[in-house]
């Protein structure tokens, strides 16, 4: 009896120091921040730029700022860019099983301006994303991800 209330002491434990380390690693996994080179317009400038030169479009680009501004609260600059590669998107879009990861297209690249006055890019880890999925979905968001860095990459301090 001894024995198996200890087996199952050690198993809650061993949940509990896991559950803990997913949490507290899971979100700097599954998000990117990294500081800018340039001051927030030129960053949008020349993400944009390098959006294009990959083949990649722009169909939004949202000014959180100026929407939160509307209902009369104050943020620092803060702009997200809607960026899709068609021919990946439709790899998804295309198959009814795979669709419901239309929730995270098109891919967001987020511009902001902190406190410390230091712009900052962010974005979702697509190709760690990706990986909990498999199939179709991974290799969609793996292409995505990979192309999305090589977009951020030239504006990004290097890490």
């Amino acid at each position: 009896m001894g024995k198996l209330i200890l087996l199952i002491i050690g198993i809650i434990v061993g949940a509990s120091i896991t559950l803990f380390y997913i949490k507290s690693k899971a979100p700097k996994m599954m998000l990117i921040e990294s500081e800018s080179l340039y001051d927030f317009e030129q960053t949008l400038e020349k993400l944009q730029a390098s959006v294009d030169s990959k083949g990649w479009k722009t169909p939004h680009v949202h000014d959180l700022q100026a929407t939160m501004a509307k209902f009369n609260y104050e943020v620092r600059k803060v702009k997200v860019m809607e960026v899709c590669k068609p021919d990946v998107a439709q790899l998804i879009l295309s198959r009814d099983d795979e669709r419901i990861a239309s929730t995270m297209m098109p891919c967001r690249i987020s511009v902001y301006e902190k406190s410390d006055g230091k712009v900052y890019v962010a974005r979702m880890n697509s190709v760690k994303m990706g990986d909990l999925f498999g199939g179709i979905i991974k290799q969609a968001m793996g292409i995505a991800g990979s192309e999305s860095e090589e977009i951020i990459e030239s504006v990004v301090v290097k890490e």
